[in-house]
């Protein structure tokens, strides 16, 4: 049973960790938890440790890593840790003192190992253990709050013996997504502190945040019994964004209802019998201190009068005409998981299909229906990648020859829990789409989750450190080596960002468009995707919450140009 979330009904620990997948409503519920327990007089610290923060947006004005008071709330400090920047100072760190000692090419390989999400995550942790065990923070506040928590991936490798060791990995499986773990030595008594912190439930809860939708809700309960495993065991959901009644006379606000009260009835297993609290939907952005406060309060329904009236956007169909047009034969739709890439890669499929071309549609989406659906679209080939079996494969692989290389048990330990990453399993993905590209000389083919720049040069970058050190435990493909300067063939491949128009998923796309041109790929075309003004809502709260995405769609179109296409939210 739910309730409607209100720190003065809900018992809170003195560190309360806000975690979820970007775009959840982290920072908006963070922050009116903050401005609520200040406003009755208790002293605040919030911390945000989230690389797409827009902390600075919601308090409106700039912040820094040290902490600010924020003059219209007493007893509230808000610091915003730049973890991309901390994540810069450490991988200098490690990689420094070995700059001119070794070959500049293992240098480079080095520093890109140390590129990855994980090395941020590492650097990020770096920073709040200092505000979890600095005694005199913890004497000068009632809570201390941070935006973003700790993966359990973070603090099953901080526990680790050769995370301790000056443990040099030479590229020793061609994936290591934190790389050397030497500059932690003179870090471990602290982190150890704070991992105990995070385990004592009469001192710290985890507040997983997500949206009445499944991915969100199926997010949050990995990251739930991945953190239980390790002891955190004090959570609860918080569920943000519910509509809380349906609008009968709009079909946009009855399908949009209908579809959270169902994906609620849907909440997996694992997280099911945690305690369970909402957050309404609200009409209006969560910046300014006004709205901030008025979050946890009772939303009076919006004037739609104020609103601009509906406005035309280009649809899908432009895109699928340039990529038809320019002859592009691999297609990559990329974006943030939940943003809707498998329906734009299935659309775009059909379309081209349409036009009489031969496509191969390949996606890591399980759902068996999808050759179905689309044999009325022509041409049409489909293949579904299993992400867990071609993990699996790939680190069976690693350990295997890790093992017949002669590695210690300590260091054994160290690459097992490496192959757990994120970025491994994009390259164990990345090379199944490889080898189906290279199938598909004669087909248009179409990939639904593609891998980050920071792949990208993690291959390319290992593959050159192989070639020099003849020693590699990773075996790159033919047909990984072949497809890498393909995506760089702007003339054949066509990569399309796909992003919801809201601020936390652009700033995120933003900075996968930066990563990839990192690695030499060019990206032109974004999709918008679940716009509620392409829609056509007259529901009140929904035209409000349309109206706020005008900003981010200017922002799009200006960014790219022009080169963007709308898709309404599906009714």
């Amino acid at each position: 049973m739910s309730q409607i979330f209100n720190p003065e009904k809900t018992e809170l620990t003195k560190y309360m960790f806000f975690t979820g997948k970007g775009g959840v409503g982290k920072t908006s519920t963070a922050c009116a938890t903050a401005v609520y327990l200040a406003d009755q007089g208790k002293k605040v610290f919030l911390i945000s440790t989230d690389p797409a923060s827009n902390l600075q947006d919601v308090f409106e004005m700039e912040l820094n890593n040290k902490g600010l008071p924020i003059a219209e709330v007493s007893g509230l400090t808000v610091a915003n840790l730049n973890p991309e920047e901390a994540a810069a100072e450490y991988r200098e760190s490690v990689v420094g003192p070995y700059r001119g000692k070794l070959p500049d090419s293992v240098v480079a390989n080095m520093e890109e190992q140390l590129s990855g999400s994980c090395t941020v995550e590492i650097a990020s942790f770096n920073e709040f253990a200092h505000f979890i065990t600095d005694d005199g923070i913890n004497s000068s506040y009632d809570y201390i709050i941070f935006d973003t928590a700790p993966t359990g991936h973070t603090l099953r490798m901080l526990q680790l013996p050769s995370a301790w060791d000056n443990f040099i990995d030479e590229s020793t499986h061609g994936a290591s997504c934190l790389g050397q773990l030497a500059g932690l030595g003179d870090k471990k008594e602290m982190y150890a502190r704070a991992v105990k912190t995070l385990s004592d439930e009469t001192v710290t809860t985890l507040m997983l945040v997500s949206r009445p939708e499944k991915d969100p809700l199926m997010e949050a309960a990995r990251a739930s019994g991945e953190l239980s495993e390790l002891g955190i065991g004090n959570q609860i959901l918080i569920v943000n964004g519910v509509l809380e009644s349906e609008n009968t006379g709009d079909q946009t606000s009855a399908s949009f209802y209908r579809k959270q009260q169902e994906a609620l009835e849907q909440i997996p297993g694992t997280i099911r019998d945690l305690p369970l609290y909402t957050v309404p939907l609200r009409s209006y952005n969560v910046s300014g201190i006004d709205n901030i406060r008025k979050l946890f309060r009772e939303d009076a329904v919006p004037d739609s009068g104020l609103f601009s009236q509906d406005v035309s956007f280009p649809d899908l169909d432009k895109l699928i005409d340039d990529l038809y047009e320019k002859n592009k034969k691999v297609i990559f739709t990329m974006g943030k998981g939940g943003v809707g890439k498998t329906s734009v890669s299935i659309s775009i499929a059909k379309g081209l299909a349409e036009k009489g071309c031969k496509v191969h549609l390949t996606t890591t989406d399980p759902a068996g229906h999808m050759a179905e659906d689309l044999s009325s679209f022509g041409d049409i080939e489909v293949s579904n990648i299993d992400e867990k079996k071609e993990l699996l494969k790939y680190q069976n692989e690693v350990i295997a020859k890790s093992i017949a290389g002669g590695i210690s048990e300590d260091d054994l330990d160290y690459i097992k829990e490496d192959l757990r990453s994120p970025c491994t399993q994009e390259i164990a993905v990345f090379r199944a789409f490889a080898e189906i590209v290279d199938k598909a000389e004669e087909q248009i083919v179409v990939i639904d989750t593609a891998p980050t720049g920071h792949t990208l040069l993690l291959l390319n970058s290992t593959e050159s450190y192989a070639r020099e050190m003849q020693h590699s435990n990773a075996d790159i493909p033919e047909s990984v080596k072949k497809l890498l300067p393909r995506l760089k063939n702007q003339e054949e491949t066509e990569v399309v960002i796909v992003n919801p128009p809201e601020a936390t998923p652009y700033y995120e796309a933003r900075r996968l468009e930066e990563d990839l041109k990192r690695a030499g790929i060019s990206s032109k075309w974004w999709v918008i995707n679940a716009s509620l003004k392409a829609a056509g809502t007259r529901d009140p709260f929904l035209k409000a919450r349309a109206e706020s995405e005008m900003k981010w769609i200017g922002r799009i179109s200006d960014d790219t140009d022009g080169y963007f296409v709308v898709i309404p939210w599906e009714v």
